[in-house]
């Protein structure tokens, strides 16, 4: 029997052997998936382009009201040609950049030293969560009279953005990391410092990315707020200078900019979320496309 087995495994499992003439069994292959997931997610913007350049070709919809992509595309060409649209695209990442690093490394701070410490909750955490109520538009005014009409208060509005939805993920993802994996760490000696780098930072390390993820696109949100700042340069004041000059198709142009850029910030930091959480076994990476 022993001898029978090892010569034909399959008769011994009970499946019938595989005929000479029979192609072998390969795994389905992943390819069609993996094309699958990369052209899918385009699927709603193009049919929106393509309705948008219809309607537009066909009249049912008025240049004045909404100019079609042509239009959007010849006026991006003439501002690009002149040196304005790369200038002012220059200036706002610079913005953003700055206002971002700033705030979400504040955030990160202060995250960490409100959830770990319960002294530093109790004083901290409602003063933060006040702040974080007020409007940008509110604190206009009071940027212009600290800080003038430069830089400063641009970079410092976008900060502010970005600051709390870091915070608030980061304080909720240590407070949040299991206590039986920090009471593991005890047992095995790891002093404090050790516990927050082996222990606490990676268990917290899925919503921090989640925090930093939001806090990019806050950060041109609140961009378009800190650029109506007798601003002269910039996106935001590109389609300030539009609208005086009823350009709808530099304004449209301008919010696509906007969308672009916003993709791009997710797209940039999924692609870091899948670096550095693969070794989580919570994380499921979404589309990166």
């Amino acid at each position: 029997m022993s001898d029978i087995a090892a010569r034909y495994p399959a008769a011994a499992s009970g499946d019938p052997p595989p005929s000479p003439h029979q192609p072998a069994r390969t795994a389905h292959p992943v390819l069609p998936n993996i094309r699958r997931d990369a052209w899918l997610p385009w699927i709603v913007p193009a049919a929106t382009l393509l309705a948008w350049h219809l309607l537009s070709i066909t009249g049912a919809l008025s240049a004045s009201v909404m100019p079609g992509p042509t239009h959007v595309l010849a006026a991006a060409l003439e501002l690009w040609r002149n040196g304005t649209l790369f200038n002012d695209i220059l200036v706002s990442l610079r913005r953003v950049f700055l206002g971002f690093a700033l705030g979400s490394a504040t955030g990160l701070v202060l995250g960490f030293i409100v959830g770990l410490s319960t002294l530093a909750r109790g004083l901290l955490d409602r003063s933060i969560q006040m702040v974080r109520t007020i409007p940008h538009l509110a604190l206009v005014p009071l940027m212009i009279l600290w800080f003038g009409i430069g830089e400063e208060p641009r970079v410092l509005l976008v900060a502010l953005g970005t600051l709390f939805p870091v915070y608030l993920n980061t304080m909720a993802g240590i407070r949040n990391v299991d206590p039986k994996l920090i009471e593991l760490g005890q047992s095995y000696g790891l002093g404090r410092r050790e516990l927050i780098t082996s222990v606490v930072l990676p268990g917290a390390l899925q919503p921090i990315l989640v925090g930093v993820r939001y806090a990019l696109g806050v950060a041109w949100l609140t961009l378009v707020v800190g650029e109506t700042i007798a601003s002269r340069d910039g996106i935001g004041y590109l389609v300030q200078n539009a609208r005086e000059l009823l350009r709808i198709d530099i304004i449209v142009l301008a919010i696509l900019l906007y969308a672009l850029a916003g993709w791009l910030a997710d797209f940039i930091t999924r692609k870091i979320e899948a670096r550095v959480l693969r070794w989580h076994p919570a994380y499921q990476p979404g589309q990166e496309r």
